[in-house]
């Protein structure tokens, strides 16, 4: 089969930290000799991420086997995950921050049994696709602060920021959050919705010019949230996801830490 060369939009530190943490597992395993040097496989452990390269061609290109490729791309990932920051950790960011934003992104995935409704879970009546349901903190200039773990897509932002408890840890510490519509009720800030029905003629009251003024200033500050979930997905293995659901959380964790590193 044949390979070539090519690039990678990744920066050299994301990749030294990768190398760095390879090293230690290494050192602390034991292990004496291995096919390809830890600068080789930090970096196909990238390409895999980054470009979401095949096990057969990175294979291809390192003149290694398939089974090596999943076992070097698993054990990188493991080893990433455990540096990841904690709910605990963001927190402690957030609160040195003038506001901060959180937004739920849903990471599109196709490896899940559709037998007797077991799907269903996966499903987002929202995006009408199956997928995983993850919870972004984000600074106001859009940077990511933290990732939560990975719920079924059929979750709500409400309720999955509740399960994490990303809710009460940020009230606790008296951070400003900015959230869209699917925080009501949580005490952050979010938009103003148009009043209920009026009896007399059963339509909505519209907002007022005020309002509207009130809810144009909170899209903004809102806005750079986005560009978070947009980064989280830059990385192809996270556009749509073919592993098993329960590894997601760990894919998710392991670019938080290249993010954080780059």
């Amino acid at each position: 089969m044949p390979s070539y060369p090519a690039g990678l939009s990744v920066s050299n530190h994301a990749l030294i930290t990768l190398s760095d943490a390879l090293r230690h597992r290494l050192s602390t395993v034991g292990t004496r000799w291995r096919r390809l040097s830890v600068g080789e496989q930090a970096l196909l452990v990238v390409a895999h991420l980054r470009k979401g390269e095949t096990y057969t061609d990175l294979a291809a290109g390192h003149g290694v086997g398939t089974t090596t490729v999943f076992r070097y791309i698993h054990e990188a990932i493991e080893v990433l995950a455990a540096l990841a920051p904690d709910l605990r950790t963001a927190v402690e960011v957030a609160v040195r921050k003038a506001f901060v934003i959180l937004d739920g992104t849903l990471l599109r995935m196709d490896r899940v049994g559709m037998g007797s409704g077991r799907d269903r879970p996966y499903y987002s009546g929202k995006h009408k696709c199956h997928g995983m349901n993850v919870q972004v903190i984000a600074d106001p200039a859009g940077r990511s602060v933290w990732a939560s773990p990975a719920l079924p897509g059929a979750r709500h932002d409400m309720g999955a920021a509740r399960d994490h408890g990303i809710i009460d840890a940020l009230c606790d510490a008296q951070v400003k959050v900015i959230a869209d519509n699917g925080y009501h009720g949580s005490g952050f800030e979010v938009p103003q919705r148009r009043r209920p029905k009026d009896p007399a003629t059963g339509r909505r009251r519209r907002l007022s010019e005020n309002q509207k003024d009130v809810n144009s200033a909170h899209a903004r500050q809102r806005g750079p949230g986005e560009r978070a979930n947009a980064q989280l997905k830059t990385w192809r293995i996270l556009r749509k996801i073919r592993c098993c659901p329960r590894r997601v959380t760990d894919l998710v964790k392991a670019v938080l830490v290249l993010i954080h590193a780059g």
